[in-house]
């Protein structure tokens, strides 16, 4: 009796892995998707190894949050590299900006930021490069009100356009309530954050040394709950997140151990909180690796 129940489960366990499919991208992703139909997620998959894509509501105009970071420290590096501006040299940290809408003055408060350490620079100067890498790991508005000011948002669209990324939309800084209350506000799409990262990884926007050191900003990251959260542990991923009411994205390169990289971006819209979309983010994050990987 013991040898046949041994065998009974033998055969389950026979006839469960025969009926498991292997990794599938687009089957894996459209699953996690329809599994939260009702919200807005956008998927963009570029493989730099291969030029192969996956492509979910990528046209899709959601709320940029801090993704617009992204495209600012490429302009800023962009005007290293032309040799426009230093990375240090020295900037005056202020906390005073001016709103799109009218014109009048407003202040950022460090309790709605992710970054309290900068308002201890306010009236202080600190190098170029300490307000990029504060932009980008700890997504400091501060930072990238300050450093918007300097490269300019029409320099940063112009960017864009050569990049092809034409639905982007670079308007302003952050924290501009007058300017958001009037819908005019940084927009994105899923296609044109893969056109950007894809630029970046493939060193074709700014220098080869600008590229690799930008790469290295974002592998800094410190919110890494989306992406890197689906993948293998140690698995460098140079991205960046983004975030404001029932809205949170994460975007970026992930480097696989061949030495190839992806790009992977994925944009969520109607989630109640950040740790729902991350949970979903993280799956697609994950099903992408496993359908990708080289056998």
């Amino acid at each position: 009796m013991k040898w046949m129940r041994l065998a009974s489960v033998a055969a389950v366990l026979m006839t469960a892995c025969a009926s498991a499919k292997p990794p599938d991208l687009e089957r894996d992703v459209d699953r996690i998707l329809h599994k939260n139909r009702g919200k807005d997620i956008a998927v963009a998959f570029y493989d730099l190894r291969d030029g192969r894509t996956l492509l979910r509501k990528e046209r899709t105009a959601f709320h940029a949050a801090s993704m617009m970071k992204v495209p600012v420290m490429l302009g800023i590096f962009e005007m290293i590299t032309r040799g426009a501006l230093d990375p240090d040299q020295p900037v005056l940290v202020k906390n005073e900006f001016t709103s799109l809408y009218d014109g009048s003055k407003y202040t950022l408060k460090p309790g709605d930021d992710s970054d309290n350490e900068m308002y201890d620079y306010v009236g202080r100067k600190v190098s170029l490069r300490i307000l990029v890498r504060h932009m980008i790991v700890r997504s400091s508005n501060l930072a990238t009100n300050n450093v918007i000011e300097l490269v300019g948002a029409k320099n940063v669209m112009r960017l864009m356009k050569q990049i092809g990324a034409n639905d982007i939309q670079v308007l302003r800084g952050v924290e501009d309530q007058k300017a958001f209350d009037h819908g005019m506000n940084n927009t994105t799409t899923a296609y044109d954050l893969m056109l950007i990262f894809r630029a970046l990884g493939e060193h074709k926007i700014i220098s080869t040394a600008a590229s690799e050191t930008a790469i290295a900003v974002l592998a800094d990251q410190e919110f890494n709950a989306g992406i890197p959260a689906g993948l293998p542990k140690g698995t460098r991923v140079a991205h960046k997140t983004g975030d404001i009411t029932r809205v949170a994205h994460d975007g970026g390169l992930v480097f696989r151990p061949d030495g190839s990289n992806y790009v992977l971006v994925v944009l969520t819209r109607g989630f109640k909180n950040r740790a729902a979309a991350d949970k979903v983010i993280a799956e697609v994050s994950r099903a992408v690796w496993r359908a990708t990987a080289v056998k």
